[in-house]
């Protein structure tokens, strides 16, 4: 499967996302099985810049498919945006004989490697991110793990929120996507989902229909508030000062990044993980691995980068209306 390619490097970049390790053993042991060498590249771009390079074997990965987070470990590298960081990341590269290499995140991640793509090594992307945000693919790895812990959790604090007869909002990760927001809201059930995307900051709406609930027997109000909104601590002291109703505020925090990744993360992640490498044996490079159709593609990074998505809209519309079919009046 010749190109000339005969070390590949790997990185995961940005955010940590579960499902991660998979794609690394995948990336490791696909490259070694046609012949190549394989280094890790510790700490993303900034382990790059300082050289935190080592061998890896088929030994280095056993025993890590089932691990959440990143056994290379990961941090944000604001340097690496810079031409000049840049360039010696490509000269690192060169030193330690990495000619590929397989970048594991979101975006951001992406854009660096689109730099060193430019600067002659050979590299593919791999979608790395709990928020489903990368537009030019329907799966991103670590997002059916994280939902799943989300909603888990969600459902924990309904048990609680009904026995005290509360309003309980919860806030969900997603600074800018309202995917896991969405999904948490059509799995748990929840009443209200505030969605980044969609959002109006009407908040009078919010108290009619908590009100409206309790006439109506509700027992509890479940309130998703993706953390791109935020602020969920102080909207649910206005919440129970204009409602009377004791409102609580949880925020899961990081916990959704962390955890066992579920089946899905770990065969589609060990198959992008695969495919990138495959892409590098067979010369390619600036390409990103993504999911459309039930099929693993592969996109040009510029392309990748200049797409855009959204929320699937009817989605939204029935987390919106099953939330709400409490409160319609159904003919008898």
């Amino acid at each position: 499967m010749g190109s000339g390619v005969n070390t590949i490097g790997v990185l995961t970049s940005g955010g940590d996302a579960p499902g991660m390790n998979a794609a690394i053993r995948a990336v490791v042991r696909q490259a070694i099985t046609n012949g190549k060498k394989v280094k890790g590249i510790r700490r993303g771009y900034a382990g790059l810049l300082h050289e935190e390079i080592e061998d890896m074997t088929t030994h280095s990965v056993s025993d890590i498919i089932s691990r959440g987070g990143t056994i290379l470990q990961t941090a944000r590298c604001l340097e690496f945006k810079e031409e000049e960081y840049q360039r010696q990341g490509a000269e690192i590269c060169r030193k330690f004989g990495i000619d590929g290499l397989v970048v594991i995140g979101g975006d951001g991640s992406f854009k660096g490697a689109q730099k060193l793509a430019a600067l002659g090594v050979n590299t593919i992307g791999v979608p790395g991110t709990i928020d489903l945000d990368i537009a030019c693919t329907e799966y991103t790895i670590g997002f059916d793990t994280a939902v799943n812990t989300a909603m888990e959790a969600i459902d924990k604090v309904r048990d609680t929120s009904t026995s005290h007869e509360r309003c309980s909002i919860i806030e969900v990760m997603g600074r800018g996507a309202g995917y896991i927001a969405m999904w948490c809201g059509i799995a748990n059930g929840a009443e209200d989902v505030l969605l980044p995307e969609r959002y109006n900051y009407d908040e009078q709406a919010l108290v009619n229909h908590i009100i409206d609930g309790r006439k109506r027997g509700k027992q509890h109000h479940i309130i998703v508030n993706a953390e791109g909104i935020g602020h969920s601590a102080s909207m649910a002291k206005r919440i129970e000062a204009a409602t009377g109703i004791e409102t609580r505020a949880t925020i899961l925090g990081h916990m959704q990044r962390g955890g066992v990744p579920t089946a899905k993360d770990r065969v589609y992640a060990s198959t992008m993980g695969c495919k990138a490498v495959d892409l590098l044996c067979a010369g390619k490079t600036n390409r990103v691995v993504g999911y459309q159709h039930g099929e693993f593609l592969d996109f040009d990074i510029d392309e990748a980068l200049g797409m855009t998505k959204d929320l699937d809209e009817y989605q939204v519309q029935i987390c919106y209306s099953l939330g709400n079919a409490d409160y319609v009046n159904v003919p008898e």
